[in-house]
């Protein structure tokens, strides 16, 4: 009896820190990780945490920080949304201009503007 009553104790609190875990996030990050074809231990060295505590954000027992958040979602190239389950793309909406003569930027102006017209 005082192993199921152990055993109920830990699931109890496995879930009680699920509870406070994004739904959705740690199968969001494994997937994303594997996209990239990223180790978890590769993935810690690019966003500056130890592996283990990837694999406490994939198991849902540990919440990135807003810090590795921002991290992974600009290493994998989508929106916070997107990690967060807040939109379905995963493709940011961001485009780098750097680089682009005033003519191409004001090229590229008008095609937002033909394109937002289209979606009214």
């Amino acid at each position: 009896m005082f192993l199921l009553y152990n055993d109920y104790k830990i699931s109890a609190k496995l879930k009680k820190r699920r509870d406070k875990m994004v739904y959705g996030l740690p199968e969001m990050i494994k997937s994303l990780r594997k996209k990239f074809g990223l180790s978890q231990k590769a993935l810690a060295e690019k966003i500056g945490v130890s592996a283990s505590i990837i694999s406490g954000y994939e198991t849902g027992e540990r919440t990135p920080s807003v810090e590795s958040l921002l991290a992974m979602s600009k290493l994998f190239n989508c929106s916070t949304d997107v990690m967060l389950g807040r939109s379905g793309s995963q493709q940011s909406n961001t485009l780098s201009v750097e680089g682009l003569t005033k003519r191409q930027l004001e090229a590229l102006e008008r095609l937002i503007e033909v394109l937002n017209d289209k979606e009214n």
